[in-house]
């Protein structure tokens, strides 16, 4: 009795889980504005790229402060829309900031367009239907959980499924500006948490590849995978409750203008050239390329939806060099031949990753351990993040409560120091086949030569040297070559991990789910 009863509530939450959405017949298809010209981000834009045979001016923004700052000051310059993408969008100081600049943007008039993964909003339908009820404001959620169903029995019944997620990251102003790259919306990844760095970079960009960016995102926002708040939640906010978490968003950004954080942001690097009207851009040529929105419901070979077939052009064409930066890095068999064939050709493959300290999603780093040595033994240069913390600091940090962990985010790659990708991609089969991504080429010779004199210079300091060597009975091992406090270290295991995290990640490893990672 007791085993029949156990397998009738199974297949009640099973059931549960396969609930169906809302029919998504509600949406308004809109578009981004193309008579923006004459707002002040046109006219600015005009004035760096209206000359010259090279279209497009970008800014790269390594810093987390600056990266915030260009969010802000779009928002504040915006006149006539802000389209805004994210896969992650946190209920912490930096998402209220920035919810904050949002809302005072569409109090001016802006029309505001909030499309978001649903991964993040979990417990948050009250502040996204308050937000969406304001009249310049929609928002809309992609590829929903079921608000009738617990979210845990959904990733049950819909495993390969509910877990495809748009991981794109965009924001635009007025058509004319734009900033795309590895950053969320959190704490995170703008330098405001002060247990947890994250190394990360975007590009903001001006010149015709804006409208391109513009596209994708409508491409995204008119998709029958994008619901629209209102059809999703149907709890509404009585109109005192709309007025007091109004009244409340512009108290707290009233009393941030005094805060740390908000002093940081001021007296930014980027803070300062606007504050002068000396911002310079890097001149070049760009171009978009994202997935489509089918990706996620479509067979996993349906590569004409996939960007990366919109990348294998600038991969087959390399001829000297690629660094790769990516934060999950997962290779695969098929990616482990790609690079040996390159080196075979007489071209230097150099990549960094995160370690396994610093790396924040542990199964991942189990995914990638397995093909170190296949790499090295292939001819590239592996590099993993150095934590860049000495042994007292961590301490310190620990003695806090907080983490202690430095943690690479960016997604980068530069071609024959002449082309730059910077993305959310990550090298790993959950951004070939599960998940939507975009990112911009950068034709430009300045900033590839740039970046991959910093990336030389920096891979030695920051990161892990990972060698493989042979005992006396020819057994392989790795050895890790670093610096902590400046004083030159070989560690045997993998650095500053214990046994026990060392053999979880190992029995992680074991399992058959790389097609997930």
């Amino acid at each position: 009795m007791m085993r029949a009863s156990l397998v009738i509530m199974l297949l009640f939450f099973m059931l549960g889980g396969c609930a169906s959405l809302p029919e998504n017949v509600d949406r308004t298809e809109s578009h981004a504005f193309t008579d923006t010209q004459d707002t002040a981000l046109g006219r600015n834009a005009r004035k760096h790229v209206g000359q010259g045979v090279k279209k497009d001016g970008f800014i790269l923004l390594g810093n987390g402060l600056d990266a915030f700052v260009a969010r802000a000051v779009l928002a504040e310059m915006a006149e006539r829309s802000l389209d805004v993408q994210y896969y992650l969008y946190h209920d912490d100081l930096v998402g209220r900031l920035f919810t904050g600049f949002l809302l005072k943007a569409a109090e001016r008039g802006v029309r505001v367009r909030i499309l978001v993964d649903d991964m993040d909003m979990a417990g948050r339908d009250a502040g996204i239907i308050a937000f969406d009820s304001h009249p310049n404001i929609e928002v809309r959620i992609f590829n929903p959980f079921n608000r009738d169903v617990a979210r845990g029995s959904q990733y049950l019944t819909g495993m390969g499924s509910i877990t495809r997620r748009m991981h794109n990251k965009s924001f635009t102003a007025d058509n004319m500006a734009t900033i795309v790259g590895g950053r969320n919306i959190g704490n995170e990844y703008f330098d405001a948490d002060p247990t947890l760095e994250f190394t990360d970079l975007d590009v903001l960009a001006i010149g015709p590849v804006v409208r391109d960016v513009s596209n994708a995102f409508d491409l995204y926002w008119n998709s029958s995978l994008a619901y629209p708040a209102k059809t999703l939640i149907k709890q509404r906010p009585s109109e005192a409750e709309l007025q007091k978490r109004e009244a409340d968003m512009l108290e707290f950004l009233k009393e941030q203008q005094t805060s740390d954080y908000m002093t940081a942001l001021l007296n930014s690097k980027l803070a300062e050239q606007i504050n002068d009207d000396n911002v310079s851009y890097y001149m070049g040529d760009a171009t978009v390329v994202v997935d489509h929105p089918d990706k996620i419901i479509s067979s996993r070979d349906a590569d004409e939806l996939h960007l990366t077939k919109q990348l294998s052009p600038y991969f087959d064409s390399i001829e000297k060099e690629v660094l790769i930066v990516s934060p999950y890095f997962v290779p695969g068999d098929e990616g482990v031949e790609f690079f040996r064939k390159l080196v075979d050709k007489g071209i230097r493959v150099t990549i960094l990753t995160n370690s396994l300290a610093s790396n924040d999603v542990g199964i991942v780093h189990a995914g990638y351990a397995r093909y170190r040595k296949d790499l090295l033994r292939n001819g590239v240069e592996l590099y993993e993040m150095n934590k860049q913390l000495s042994r007292a600091q961590r301490k310190e940090k620990k003695g806090e409560g907080g983490s202690s962990r430095a943690s690479l985010h960016a997604k980068t790659f530069v071609i024959d120091r002449k082309k730059v990708f910077i993305g959310s991609l990550n090298l790993d089969p959950r951004s070939f086949y599960e998940n939507t991504e975009i990112g911009l080429v950068l034709s430009s010779a300045e900033i590839a030569e740039g970046m991959a004199k910093v990336l030389d210079e920096n891979f030695e300091k920051s990161a892990f040297r990972l060698e493989l060597r042979k005992d006396e009975n020819e057994h392989e091992y790795l050895l890790w070559h670093g610096y902590e406090n400046n004083e030159a270290v070989t560690f045997d295991v993998d650095p500053y991990t214990s046994f026990w995290r060392r053999l979880g990640v190992g029995i992680m490893g074991l399992l058959p789910i790389e097609s997930q990672l």
